[in-house]
């Protein structure tokens, strides 16, 4: 979602800086821009998936604390008090053909619920209201190609993915934080692990994002004329460094970054000054139990946030091969 109004109160500026967060991936749509993945996948991502072909499954768990709400420069909006809490859950389904040698195809389903959204702004905002309830589902066809081997092991493997957000989760113009987000998304990906050693690796996901229009904003974020929104396009990144401490535990550094590099369009026409940006950075570990269970842990830092909260984020994922 967006906010089209002139705000010019202290209230009123706090809306619409909230109108641009966005958190786990499809989980909460509370901005301009649909939630992605922000830190979701981490460490040797770019790899198959453990176990190797067949099904498996990956259980996410998310909590966000918002430090401050940020305004289009990226300086923090004074308030009395200001609070962000969000939890959210997500399970993933992942089918890998495994029948070629060079390359083969894949299926992914990500479902999240939102189970905990709550924003305070110390003036009892009403237009901040949050509802819980599942999110949109994430549905992805993917390419993952087989691993380029040296003397000691892998060098290089990559995945191309193309994912379509439907907009299935609930949602209520009445609400300015909802588990779905009402429009459409396309967000195709390249995912890719580099191993500098046996025991070194880099990762990143490389990620474009398009979006469709929202037929039923909420007039108390956009006003009562606004028929529809259309938020702008983006990129975002995932990356990370990891250490084999031992076989068992890797450990490193992860981060992610957004921008979105056009503007929402109320009615057909742009609303300059919306745009989203934010940069995150922490410490990250991966256990594997087995070849087929791992978990991981990774917490974020962010920073340089504009139009959005800035706060902290710890992601806990499970890996489990059916």
């Amino acid at each position: 979602m967006s906010c089209v109004v002139a705000f010019c109160s202290k209230k009123s500026v706090l809306v619409t800086s909230l109108c641009g967060f966005s958190l786990l991936a499809g989980m909460v749509q509370a901005g301009d821009l649909p939630a992605v993945n922000l830190g979701l996948t981490t460490f040797y991502d770019g790899a198959t998936i453990p176990g190797g072909p067949g099904w498996s499954t990956s259980l996410y768990s998310s909590h966000y604390e918002g430090r401050k709400i940020t305004d289009r420069h990226g300086d923090e909006i004074g308030l009395p008090k200001s609070t962000t809490n969000i939890d959210a859950s997500a399970l993933q389904l992942i089918y890998q053909d495994g029948s070629r040698k060079d390359v083969n195809w894949g299926l992914s389903f990500i479902l999240p619920v939102l189970t905990k959204a709550k924003v305070d702004d110390g003036m009892d905002n009403a237009v901040l209201d949050a509802q819980e309830g599942f999110g949109d589902l994430r549905a992805g066809a993917y390419l993952q190609f087989e691993p380029v081997m040296g003397k000691n092991g892998p060098l290089f493997a990559h995945r191309l993915e193309m994912d379509v957000v439907v907009p299935i989760g609930k949602y209520d113009k009445d609400h300015a934080i909802n588990p779905g987000s009402n429009f459409w998304s396309i967000n195709p990906y390249w995912a890719a692990t580099l191993w500098l050693t046996p025991k070194t690796t880099v990762t990143w996901n490389a990620y474009y994002l398009w979006n469709g229009k929202n037929d039923d904003p909420s007039p108390a974020l956009y006003g009562a004329s606004a028929e529809d929104v259309q938020a702008g396009q983006a990129v975002h990144f995932n990356f990370n460094a990891a250490y084999a401490l031992t076989q068992q535990l890797h450990v490193g550094i992860n981060g992610y970054w957004l921008k979105q590099f056009t503007d929402t369009e109320i009615n057909g026409h742009a609303v300059s000054g919306r745009r989203e940006k934010v940069f995150a950075i922490g410490p990250g570990a991966m256990y594997a139990f087995s070849r087929n269970d791992l978990i991981y842990a990774n917490l974020y830092f962010e920073s340089e946030a504009e139009n959005r909260t800035e706060g902290n984020r710890f992601v806990f994922r499970w890996v489990h091969k059916l």
